[in-house]
């Protein structure tokens, strides 16, 4: 029987350079929504037994040694692997409770991989933290494409965010993601830039003003920026250096393939130089 929890945010803690920030990140994000923290660590692959280096990702000394026993053996047996799975989800709790956050934590022991434990999670989830670099084959973008849950990825370390940038771009995706952003209590005490990168014509000013409208009218404090620019990527960036913006947020790959296969994808590229939490709401 499964002890998923509905509307829970889900902590990926298959990063081992990530695995506190992507705590720190999923205690935010749980204690602004008022749910419980599923605590998910997936099993390697079976044909991918190589000892993976969790020692030392979390300030807890008690079972360290015994982790990185695990991390100096070159390959590791199904229930080693298995072993050091429940040792980091037990150091994970205790680590969440040391934080004295009144917020409940389950754990998730899935023996797949993390593809398919997300697939598992996360049309139930309300959200889902992974850290930027992950084990497994599948590369992030990957595991974000195919995902129904919106995903928060995170570096190290994780710095709680009071400004954020909505890219907003007129598309399905954003409007979409317009809707969620105007109801979670996620984002409701940050200060959001809505910013738009396209040419300034009366359809971009229109669209743009009125997703603005709408942020305010939910009571979110908002400010709007139309940039025109060619590189979106580039004009983001730029802007949330300069504004110094904590969390990017934007649709994940709202772009047709045949644009992203002619142009390159935005949300790739996004992925790739963003050095803050990057919010991604999936495709409509």
């Amino acid at each position: 029987m499964s002890n998923l929890k509905p509307d829970s945010v889900i902590a990926c803690l298959d990063c081992p350079d990530h695995v506190q920030a992507v705590l720190k990140a999923s205690m935010w994000a749980a204690t602004r929504l008022q749910v419980p923290i599923g605590l998910l660590h997936s099993v390697p692959s079976l044909q991918q037994k190589a000892a993976v280096n969790y020692s030392g990702c979390l300030n807890i000394d008690d079972e360290n040694t015994l982790l990185e026993q695990f991390t100096n053996k070159e390959h590791l047996s199904n229930c080693e692997l298995k072993a050091q799975g429940k040792l980091l989800l037990h150091q994970a709790t205790t680590y969440c409770e040391q934080q004295r956050q009144k917020l409940k934590t389950y754990t998730l022991h899935r023996h797949e991989n993390l593809s398919e434990s997300i697939d598992y999670v996360d049309d139930k989830a309300q959200l889902i933290v992974i850290g930027h670099h992950v084990t497994c084959k599948s590369t992030l973008s990957r595991l974000i494409r195919v995902s129904l849950c919106p995903i928060l990825v995170t570096h190290a370390p994780f710095s709680p965010p009071t400004t954020a940038l909505f890219a907003f771009d007129n598309s399905p995706t954003c409007h979409k993601m317009l809707n969620w952003l105007c109801k979670t209590p996620l984002i409701r005490a940050l200060t959001v830039h809505i910013v738009m990168v396209g040419k300034e014509n009366s359809e971009n000013c229109d669209a743009l003003r009125e997703a603005y409208a709408r942020l305010k009218q939910a009571g979110i404090k908002s400010k709007k920026a139309l940039l025109d620019c060619r590189d979106v990527t580039a004009a983001l960036n730029y802007y949330q250096t300069e504004n110094d913006i904590g969390l990017l947020m934007s649709g994940a790959f709202g772009q047709s393939r045949l644009r992203e296969l002619l142009q390159g994808s935005d949300t790739e590229k996004l992925l790739v130089s963003t050095q803050t939490p990057y919010l991604l709401f999936p495709k409509a």
